[in-house]
């Protein structure tokens, strides 16, 4: 029997209580919905045990991992199933850079360390990089500040023979993923593209904190579209009442044949916790793999599953 692969999650918010409350659903439904890999290398959905939190809240800091993924302002359901406490306390997060040592040894037992802190936070993001590559624990950074697009960080990953993935996940179908299918479309079926667009607008934390810190998920957005400047994002919209939803706009105008006028109008609607929680469940795995195959770095096979791999833009 394959060992699980044992997670460190450093953001108690609702990406993580998504992840948390949906490992718990599949192990106990054995269910297969809306799984794109129910299996990677032998290890399923289930097999991933928290052993480790880390989180900056007040409210959240000293409590059970089971109890704090429902404190405000988390937003996320309440998933029917059954969730005993997890024996894990969530731990105070990173102050500042000088406690990477703190954090290093908290990590000792863990093989992942998953990052989903809010983005826009770069030099935190890096410290708990430097506290994986410490600790020889696996990096999973899934916000759009630039860990993975780093060069010297990597190659320090590289070196030490721990795997380093990043930046910034691809939801599991987010406006993305759609916008990106559409555009490639048009591509493929000889259309000229004019312009295009998207809005977003969410309501969650990590929305807010989005809209306040901009910069690098913009830039994020734009390497998954791999587009020309043709293609334009509006600024993201906080809307406390979606709580844990998300909407999208998309448009697209082209010109097919004669220069005859084709228009694209997409509203998208999803959970958003829910579309990172079905990448990261693979990205644990992936990450995992890696780490016990020895191979460090960036795995190549984590490509479709992030918006800003190494070598894309910052």
């Amino acid at each position: 029997m394959i060992d699980s692969v044992r997670l460190a999650v450093v953001g108690v918010g609702n990406n993580t209580s998504a992840l948390v409350q949906g490992i718990a659903f599949y192990r106990n439904t054995g269910s297969l919905v809306g799984l794109h890999r129910p299996e990677i290398a032998g290890l399923g959905v289930s097999d991933i045990d928290v052993v480790a939190a880390f989180a900056m809240s007040d409210r959240k800091v000293g409590k059970d991992l089971h109890e704090a993924i429902f404190m405000p302002p988390n937003n996320f359901p309440r998933l029917d199933t059954e969730l005993p406490p997890a024996g894990v306390t969530v731990r105070r997060g990173l102050v500042d850079s000088t406690e990477v040592e703190r954090v290093a040894h908290a990590l000792e037992g863990a093989e992942v360390l998953l990052y989903s802190a809010p983005s826009g936070r770069p030099d935190t993001a890096r410290a708990y990089a430097e506290a994986a590559l410490t600790a020889g624990v696996a990096f999973v950074n899934t916000t759009s500040d630039p860990v993975a697009r780093h060069e010297s960080l990597l190659a320090r990953f590289e070196e030490a023979r721990v795997p380093l993935l990043g930046d910034d996940l691809a939801s599991q179908f987010g406006t993305s993923v759609l916008h990106h299918a559409l555009l490639r479309l048009i591509e493929e079926r000889g259309l000229t593209l004019g312009s295009s667009y998207q809005v977003n607008l969410g309501g969650t934390e990590d929305f807010r904190n989005l809209v306040e810190n901009p910069n690098t998920k913009k830039q994020s957005k734009l390497n998954a579209l791999g587009s020309s400047g043709k293609v334009q994002m509006a600024p993201l919209a906080y809307m406390p009442h979606l709580r844990s939803h998300k909407i999208a706009h998309v448009n697209i105008e082209a010109q097919g044949w004669a220069e005859t006028a084709v228009s694209v109008e997409v509203r998208l609607q999803v959970h958003d916790p829910s579309g990172a929680a079905g990448v990261n469940i693979d990205l644990i795995r992936l990450a995992a793999i890696a780490l016990r195959s020895g191979r460090g770095g960036y795995p190549a096979e984590a490509a479709s599953l992030l918006k800003s791999p190494p070598g894309t833009a910052i």
